[in-house]
């Protein structure tokens, strides 16, 4: 026969029995007055539509309740505004939802469309609008800057790497994008080497491999390396020679960007004889040409008085001949069985026809924007005369 064993508790001063609640309401009832905890909670549950125990009229009637209250609950959320109110500038009260929306909205610009009965903004237009109104505050040049290709020979001698820094100094502070085509004969060193990797100059460095000795102008084949490589690898811009001997003006640089077929300006050269300073160049009435400035009798055979360093050209000329319209397919490059001072001019006249085709820098050429000087040592080889055959070390007693 089963039996049940009530578990005593071990608190004996206890008054409740076990498995009743300590806080039984029995507890804090007394005669005079009696808890109404009981009949609250009765309350509470009808109206929260909890069944009553008996029958299942009452399950009926607790989920009607319950339907009901929960109807109340939503209209009074849904007639509830979300967001805070701000008093507008007519002293009307204004509910604004927008804290509660999702939409990405552009931030608001200064411009507003105006529109009339007469006035139709097309879609195009509220289209500008709105990319312009979604701009971040980011500017960006929508027409790219054109491609400076500089090209520069160079050779060992004592000024060398002083003439190579200066101008890689000048080209780093040009605008980007910009190409140092620099090009060594025989061989590349690695002195030139780490000269153009310091600069922080976008750069490619050449070697001409044609023996230059005989002939007087040895950067003519120099340059021609560079113009066989522009042409082999279709490069797009403005070819410029800038020989590192020569000193430059950052607003020449800027100027090169402004040529759309060939352009040229003055040069400042101090003749050979080093006592008087001559201007070679165009003569301009705004941009276009229209005479030249020489001073030299040996030179006014020649067609162009420019010198090397006082023009430039779209590198497409050289690589695109269907697009300037050239009879001949020949390749431009420049010529090392002409006299010496004639490379320029034979050169320009394979790229332009005649002064029409060319465009004067800056507008009527009144500026002097670079200097060819000539002040490099011909007849001095480094380092003889530099070492010093005696000791130097001295030894001095100490006292």
């Amino acid at each position: 026969m089963a039996s049940i064993r009530r578990t005593l508790s071990p608190y004996h001063d206890r008054s409740y029995q076990n498995g009743g609640s300590p806080y039984s309401p029995k507890l804090f009832s007394s005669p005079r007055h009696p808890s109404r905890m009981p009949e609250l909670a009765a309350r509470l549950r009808r109206l929260l539509g909890y069944p009553q125990r008996k029958g299942q009229h009452g399950r009926r009637r607790a989920f009607f309740y319950r339907c009901l209250l929960f109807f109340f609950l939503g209209f009074l959320l849904g007639l509830a505004p979300f967001g805070h109110v701000n008093d507008g500038d007519d002293g009307d009260i204004s509910v604004r939802r927008d804290n509660f929306s999702f939409e990405i909205k552009p931030p608001l610009v200064n411009e507003q469309l105006k529109t009339t009965q007469n006035d139709v903004v097309s879609a195009d237009e509220k289209r500008e609008a709105l990319v312009s109104a979604v701009s971040l505050g980011l500017r960006f040049d929508l027409v790219p800057r054109k491609q400076l290709i500089v090209v520069t020979p160079t050779y060992d001698r004592p000024l060398q790497a002083y003439s190579l820094n200066r101008l890689g100094h000048v080209l780093r502070l040009v605008p980007p994008p910009l190409l140092w085509i620099v090009v060594e004969a025989n061989a590349a060193s690695m002195e030139t080497a780490e000269i153009l990797r310091k600069t922080g100059v976008m750069y490619r460095h050449l070697v001409c491999a044609r023996n230059s000795t005989n002939v007087k102008d040895r950067g003519v084949h120099q340059r021609n390396t560079a113009l066989e490589h522009i042409e082999r690898h279709r490069l797009d811009g403005v070819v410029y020679f800038a020989d590192d001997d020569n000193i430059y003006s950052l607003e020449l640089f800027h100027s090169l960007r402004e040529i759309s077929r060939f352009g040229t300006w003055p040069v400042a050269m101090l003749a050979q004889s080093k006592n008087k300073a001559v201007l070679e160049g165009p003569v301009c009435n705004g941009s276009q040409v229209i005479g030249w400035h020489t001073n030299e009798k040996s030179k006014r055979l020649r067609r162009f008085h420019v010198d090397m360093s006082g023009f430039a050209f779209n590198s497409t000329i050289l690589w695109d001949p269907k697009r300037w319209r050239r009879l001949t397919s020949v390749p431009i490059r420049q010529l090392d069985i002409v006299k010496e001072g004639f490379q320029e001019t034979t050169f320009i006249e394979q790229v332009v026809e005649d002064e029409s085709q060319m465009e004067g820098i800056p507008p009527g050429c009144s500026r002097i924007m670079n200097w060819h000087l000539h002040l490099e040592a011909r007849h001095f080889f480094y380092p003889r005369g530099w070492l010093l055959q005696k000791n130097l070390d001295v030894v001095i007693p100490f006292k």
